[in-house]
C-alpha cells in the first residue's frame, strides 16, 4: 500500500507572498487551509501497514494538490466565506510558479512512489469539518469516496457498515472522483486499487484521536484486501 496525504500542512512557503496569505492564525488554522488530523492519521497508518507515505508541505490555499492543473479551484480566492488576500490577484504567471515550486514536486514524488511497484494500493486520507458555514451538521464520522473505480471501496464500506458505533458515508460529505484529482491521476489512470478515505476532522484533533483511528483502519483495510480477493 502506499499512503497519501494531498492536504497534511498548513504551511505556506516563504516564496509565496513572503509566507503570508494575509490570513490570521485562526484561520490557518482552520480547515480551509489544510485537512486537521490528516497527517498524524496518515503517518501512523503508514507505521502500521509498513508503508510509504507521501505527504503535501504546503497549504491547499497556495496550491490544491488534489485538483486538476485546469480546474478552477486549483488556486482558490474564497473559501468558505473567507477571502483570501494573497491569492486575490495572483494571475496566471503566479499560478504557474506556484504549479513548479510545489503542486508538481508533489505529484512527482507520488508517481515516483506509487510506481515502485507493479500492485500499489493507493490510500488517500482526508478530513472533513462538521459543518460547513451555513449548512447542516455532517452526521458522518467517516466517508468512503470513489469515482469509476470501486473495487476497493465498496467492500471496505461493507465491512465499516459492521462497525455498530460509526456513521458512515458513501461519497459523503463530497461527491468521489474529479477528473485529474491525486487517485485518478495516480491510481484510476494506471488501473490501481485505491479509495479515499474522509474522516470528520473533530475526531482526529490529537494524537491520541490520530493514532486510535490509525489503529482501528489498519487491520480493516488489510482484512478487507485478504478476503475481497482483490
Amino acid at each position: 500500500m502506499l499512503v497519501t496525504c494531498d492536504h497534511a500542512a498548513n504551511t505556506v512557503p516563504e516564496t509565496v507572498n513572503g509566507g503570508d496569505l494575509g490570513l490570521a492564525a485562526a484561520d490557518m488554522a482552520r480547515h480551509i487551509a489544510y485537512d486537521v488530523g490528516a497527517a498524524g492519521v496518515s503517518y501512523a497508518l503508514a507505521e502500521m501497514l509498513d508503508a510509504p507515505a507521501i505527504l503535501s508541505n504546503f497549504s491547499r490555499l497556495v496550491i490544491d494538490p488534489n485538483r486538476g492543473e485546469d480546474d478552477p479551484t486549483l488556486l482558490m480566492k474564497l473559501y468558505d466565506g473567507t477571502i483570501i488576500p494573497g491569492n486575490r490577484h495572483a494571475d496566471a504567471a503566479e499560478r504557474e510558479r506556484r504549479l513548479n515550486t510545489c503542486y508538481r514536486p508533489y505529484h512527482t514524488a507520488q508517481a515516483e512512489m506509487a510506481a515502485r511497484q507493479d500492485d500499489t494500493v493507493l490510500i488517500s486520507i482526508h478530513s472533513y469539518t462538521p459543518q460547513l458555514n451555513g449548512y447542516p451538521i455532517r452526521p458522518w464520522h467517516i466517508g468512503i469516496l470513489y469515482g469509476t473505480d470501486s473495487r476497493l471501496s465498496v467492500p471496505l464500506l461493507d465491512r465499516l457498515h459492521k462497525e455498530p458505533d460509526l456513521c458512515v458515508g458513501e461519497n459523503e460529505p463530497y461527491g468521489g472522483h474529479l477528473d485529474g484529482d491525486s487517485v485518478d491521476r495516480h491510481a484510476i489512470a494506471y488501473g490501481r486499487l485505491n479509495t479515499l478515505i474522509e474522516i470528520r476532522n473533530d475526531l482526529i484533533e490529537t494524537e491520541a484521536q490520530q493514532y486510535a483511528w490509525a489503529k482501528r483502519l489498519a487491520p480493516i483495510l488489510t482484512e478487507v484486501l485478504e478476503t475481497s480477493g482483490l
